[in-house]
């Protein structure tokens, strides 16, 4: 009983990946998204820059807000950096400017929800649900680095000391 139940769940939408997820060195997909001020904000416009493009679960969820308010309390610091942020959930752009608005996120957010973005990073999901990932995007568009199941409060450090490595040696071929 319990194997049919669990075939019967995973049918539904059990944990997939429709393709292995993006390695480094992988050229990363475009996507666009919103500002906090509405302007329409697409990956491939930061080539010459550092990008974050990171996958959450779920708008206004206690784990997901804390990744996203870390973002936020950091985002002077990435944005003296030249770095740009892009938040992806399969929520929807109103889900997006409620959580935008309550919580104050100055950071781009991406409303996927009909799942074509996580598809095209290979980004796990369960029930739906992206799971937590981190991809560090390159000035030429290409991955640097990528965070599997992270720990929302202490990421967005991690993700800008390693992000200004990047620039670090961007700056010293030039």
């Amino acid at each position: 009983m319990k194997v049919v139940i669990l075939a019967i769940l995973c049918l539904a939408g059990c944990a997939t990946a429709p393709r292995p997820m993006l390695k480094a060195g992988e050229v990363a997909p475009d996507l666009t998204g919103e500002s906090a001020s509405g302007e329409v904000v697409r990956l491939s416009d930061q080539q010459g820059h550092v990008a974050v493009v990171y996958f959450y679960p779920m708008d206004s969820t206690p784990g997901c807000t804390t990744e996203a308010c870390a973002f936020r309390d950091n985002f002077e610091r990435y944005e003296k950096a030249g770095i740009k942020i892009f938040g992806v959930s399969g929520d929807d752009a109103e889900s997006h400017h409620e959580f935008r608005s309550e919580y104050k996120l100055p950071f781009i957010l991406v409303a996927d929800d009909d799942g074509d973005i996580m598809d095209a990073y290979g980004v796990p999901s369960i029930f739906g649900l992206a799971s937590r990932v981190t991809f560090l995007v390159a000035p030429n568009g290409r991955i640097a680095y990528v965070w599997k199941d992270v720990d929302p409060g202490v990421h967005a450090t991690e993700v800008l000391t390693k992000a200004k490595t990047i620039t670090a040696q961007e700056a010293s071929i030039h």
